[in-house]
């Protein structure tokens, strides 16, 4: 081994100590998480639990605006600046959930340089954790974190939590849930009504559930923990241009209610149309099955993309389930 190879773990760690040391909580005061977001400087965060003390959690990475939002029962409760890939080396968009989590770890790809906190995304080598924040995409596609925000994060969730990584600003509004999350109405005897389905919900009995709808595939997979649980026709009834996540924020004796993350391009309509519950026809069935396995933090996904191979253009990449020792093995990182 060369002397820069034996060199490069020492710089690698010198340079987490020095993020480490210009990480800084930002103190809130009384001021909207949100709004804070956009101002960090390269190594600040906002940290508010207090705001949502409890309940599941879903991740909003933004490769964009180069930040990270954490929403707990649909209540932003922190923000972060983050480091993602550089050219070459791009962070993934897509629909992840946290497949293994390491207080302790080193990537096995980039002459064994420490990643603390490191909660793994693929199995592949794409991982949010500790590093170093120069205020652009430096890393090899993992998502660099400040030192204290990634312990934070990692104590605040689980395995099977889902994080959204997408390149377009967005914005949180209420909002209706999509017709395939709501309850069967007289729309059921539209065309898929009666068509087949596949829904194995023992194959993982707990977890949180994500519901990934594909407009490009006309298909839908739900998963729960991870793990794929069902999957069904989709057939949308108007064109979606966009990416959109709801999350199941409340639930109460006048219905659900679901925080709306839209990935609208430049001059898009934030607003949301009264009649957004009503743009897909599927399985009555499975329409229901999933309106039964819901809980508080379940994830809708919404996306023109492909989620396959061979579709046009490069397919959104979508929670991973494989387990196999030879593919943890060989996960690196960077």
């Amino acid at each position: 081994m060369n002397r820069t190879a034996l060199l490069l773990p020492t710089c690698v760690a010198a340079c987490l100590a020095a993020s480490a040391a210009n990480a800084q909580a930002v103190d809130r005061g009384d001021r909207p998480i949100l709004s804070m977001a956009g101002s960090l400087k390269p190594g600040e965060y906002v940290w508010a639990p207090e705001l949502s003390p409890e309940g599941p959690a879903l991740l909003v990475v933004n490769l964009e605006t180069q930040r990270a939002v954490l929403f707990r029962n649909g209540v932003p409760i922190a923000a972060s600046t983050v480091s993602t890939g550089t050219e070459g080396h791009e962070t993934p968009t897509g629909v992840f959930t946290i497949l293994q989590k390491r207080k302790e770890h080193y990537s096995n790809r980039y002459n064994n340089a420490p990643m603390p906190n490191m909660q793994r995304l693929t199995w592949d080598g794409i991982a949010l954790h500790a590093g170093k924040l120069p205020g652009y995409p430096a890393s090899h596609g993992c998502i660099r974190l400040p030192m204290a925000f990634s312990a934070l994060l990692f104590d605040a969730t689980q395995l099977g939590m889902t994080v959204v990584i997408t390149s377009i600003p967005s914005l949180p509004l209420g909002s209706a849930a999509p017709q395939i999350a709501v309850p069967a109405t007289s729309t059921d005897e539209q065309p898929l009504a009666d068509a087949p389905f596949d829904w194995h919900p023992e194959r993982a009995p707990e977890g949180l559930v994500s519901v990934v709808v594909s407009v490009a595939d006309q298909h839908a997979i739900v998963l729960r923990g991870g793990v794929e649980i069902g999957s069904a026709p989709v057939r949308a009834l108007r064109p979606v241009d966009s990416g959109t996540a709801y999350m199941l924020r409340a639930w109460d004796n006048t219905g659900r209610h679901w925080l709306k993350v839209k990935f609208a391009g430049p001059g898009d309509s934030m607003e949301v149309s009264m009649d957004e519950a009503g743009q897909f026809d599927v399985p009555s069935g499975f329409r229901r099955a999933i309106s039964d396995v819901l809980q508080l933090g379940s994830v809708i996904i919404v996306t023109p993309e492909s989620l396959t191979a061979g579709g046009s253009g490069s397919p959104l990449r979508v929670i991973e389930d494989e387990d196999s020792s030879e593919a943890q093995d060989q996960a690196g990182g960077e």
